[in-house]
């Protein structure tokens, strides 16, 4: 709607330029005296009319480019409050893993969002197979009907009153099997039932173990998230779920590493330990049911209290100002950073966030290297390169910019205010140029 009223107003724009045109060759006309003017009125909409035009194309042009699925190049840009409100803490340690907090002097109000979990648990919203309806049975029980379901969408409702922020790789269980969602993006109050894009993390079901899906309270593990949000791929996101991904681009940069001098130290999980887990523990492949199985599960548990025991002690230890994200560093190589638009927001996210880090952690080489502070510093720099961007006008702003094995994504929300909620950036374990690495050597 917004889009068509632009054009009807460049229309209006043009038809009204041929007009003053017409106009003005009639007064000329009229007579050849050189003090000929033309009349106040009409002599100030053509000093006014260059600018009238310049908003009108530049207004059109940003509608435009806004559209769903609009792809454009930008010059390299700022991400917004990436460099004026952020700082880089020392790092918390424990084994490869290292995590700088982001700390911000200034803390922006996220009240007025909902997260999925929140959403999920109070009923402010319901998530649905694509094509589901819910049915009576004689005895008034409800029963869904799944006439239409599809594996890589869902249906999403909001009925609360307040938009609704989904983060890629949060994870519903229920329905015919668990999914994963598969992009950012920001859900009104009062929309209409909302198509989801989403993957499955759970290969070896496809029946009802319920009738409506639940928060899971868990974010997948980079890896597997990597290949929701930026591949966009149900085969590569099934592969990471099982751990292939992760022997496959070990085995690619084996002989990088060797020939550097550095033996490879196996992680705490292999791949090998994922395949018994999913015979024994696991067997439709369901990411919590293998991350949170007893042979996988308590290693993350104590790992993840320990990060949580050093993260609030440095957290005691600042004063006026609040973490608000984190870089994440596996071993020498900074792979990952999340980043929010308040400490409230961070705080939301942060146990599940921190659990999907220590997971990728355990399947990773369990090099003791330390990341470097100027690298975590430089990782916060906006990137260069190609930008792609989606919006839903007078809602949200969703824009993708990848730079060589790095890619960065960002959710703005555009009301009340434009306001960055979060902010995304990863170092991708594969180059399209050289096939998959594991790590720079």
């Amino acid at each position: 709607m917004e889009i068509k009223r632009v054009k009807v107003v460049w229309i209006l724009c043009s038809v009204i330029l041929m007009l003053l045109m017409l106009a003005a060759g009639a007064f000329v006309a009229a007579g050849d005296a050189p003090n000929a003017i033309l009349p106040l009125p009409i002599a100030k909409a053509f000093s006014n009319f260059p600018s009238l035009i310049s908003t009108a194309c530049a207004c059109k042009t940003e509608i435009d480019a806004n559209e769903p699925g609009a792809e454009r190049n930008t010059e390299p840009g700022t991400t917004p409050g990436a460099e004026e409100h952020w700082r880089l803490a020392k790092p918390i340690t424990y084994e490869n893993l290292a995590i700088f907090p982001i700390v911000a002097a200034q803390d922006f109000d996220t009240s007025g969002f909902e997260t999925l979990d929140e959403a999920l648990a109070s009923g402010d919203a319901i998530v649905s197979e694509q094509g589901g309806a819910i049915q009576r049975t004689r005895d008034g029980r409800a029963q869904p009907s799944y006439s239409g379901a599809q594996v890589n969408q869902l249906v999403l409702v909001n009925r609360g009153k307040r938009p609704l922020l989904l983060l890629a790789g949060e994870v519903v269980s229920g329905g015919k099997q668990d999914r994963v969602i598969g992009k950012d993006r920001i859900v009104p109050i009062g929309a209409p039932p909302l198509p989801l894009d989403v993957f499955c993390v759970e290969h070896g079901r496809w029946t009802s173990g319920t009738d409506k899906f639940a928060a899971a309270k868990t974010m997948v593990h980079p890896s597997v998230r990597e290949k929701a949000a930026v591949e966009q791929d149900q085969g590569q996101v099934w592969a990471a779920v099982s751990g292939q991904s992760a022997r496959a681009n070990r085995g690619g940069a084996s002989s990088g590493a060797m020939s550097s001098g550095v033996a490879e130290a196996a992680p705490m999980i292999s791949s090998d330990a994922l395949s018994s887990v999913i015979a024994s523990s696991a067997p439709t492949q369901s990411y919590r049911q293998i991350y949170q199985s007893r042979a996988v599960g308590d290693s993350v548990e104590s790992f993840a209290e320990e990060i949580q025991r050093r993260f609030d002690r440095e957290k005691s230890a600042m004063k006026g100002e609040r973490i608000v994200g984190v870089v994440v560093a596996y071993g020498g190589e900074i792979a990952w950073s999340d980043a929010f638009a308040s400490s409230e927001l961070f705080e939301s996210y942060w146990p599940k966030l921190l659990r999907s880090y220590v997971v990728e952690a355990l399947t990773r080489p369990a090099f003791r290297e330390i990341a470097s502070f100027d690298d975590a510093r430089d990782f916060l720099r906006p990137a260069s390169g190609h930008v792609r961007e989606e919006s839903d006008p007078g809602v949200y702003r969703w824009s993708e910019r990848t730079e060589g094995r790095r890619t960065e994504i960002a959710i703005e929300s555009l009301r009340p205010k434009p306001l960055l909620l979060h902010w995304l950036k990863l170092t991708s374990a594969t180059d399209a140029r050289v096939g998959p690495i594991y790590r720079d050597r």
